[in-house]
């Protein structure tokens, strides 16, 4: 056998092994959903905060909308959901919540339980120190709990938040590395769980 040839198949031995490594080395990213509603512009801030917080962590793929924007492939494509709402009267805004009834009316979740294992995460902002946010963000784990997803917290207890009136208008440095804190999060339960489920 000459030269040449003797080089050319151990060059394609070798380009064969290494692109089957760097296949089994690189798993498909993570898709992170983070929707919202915001009227003030203050849930809004938080949640590109989250999306800072999200991209951070490697190998994953961040799409940010308002909740009335998202799809049904927007939802059933994501391996998380993190959603945000500012506080009406100490619960999540009508908006929001005809987001969640929509998983059903528009998108079809049922009977399947089409978010099954799918990690959700909530933030919330509101005017007052108590003025509803923890309620708030449980009302919207709730509905996530109710859809057999997995639910996490960071930021906060629950997940996090920002009071927006008063002595701390608008939204602080300490809130939005709170709202980061939750993306990170997040998108690294997210992994693992994928991790987990393809072996």
């Amino acid at each position: 056998m000459n030269k040449p040839l003797v080089s050319l198949l151990a060059f394609a031995i070798i380009f064969n092994i290494a692109s089957w490594s760097w296949a089994e080395e690189a798993p498909p990213p993570i898709k992170v959903l983070v929707t919202y509603h915001s009227v003030s512009g203050n849930t809004e801030r938080m949640a590109e905060a989250v999306v800072e917080g999200v991209k951070s962590v490697p190998g994953t793929l961040v799409v940010l909308k308002r909740v009335g924007q998202v799809t049904a492939e927007d939802l059933f494509s994501s391996d998380a959901v993190i959603v945000g709402s500012p506080v009406y009267w100490s619960n999540m805004s009508g908006e929001v919540k005809t987001f969640f009834d929509n998983w059903q009316f528009k998108f079809g979740v049922f009977p399947e339980f089409k978010m099954k294992n799918k990690v959700g995460a909530a933030f919330a902002t509101g005017g007052q120190i108590s003025s509803g946010k923890e309620i708030t963000m449980l009302t919207i784990l709730a509905a996530m709990l109710g859809n057999q997803m997995i639910v996490v917290s960071g930021g906060g207890a629950f997940g996090a938040s920002a009071t927006t009136e008063g002595d701390s208008p608008g939204i602080d440095k300490k809130e939005l590395a709170d709202a980061k804190a939750l993306g990170r999060r997040v998108a690294e339960v997210a992994t693992l769980i994928s991790r987990a489920s393809s072996r």
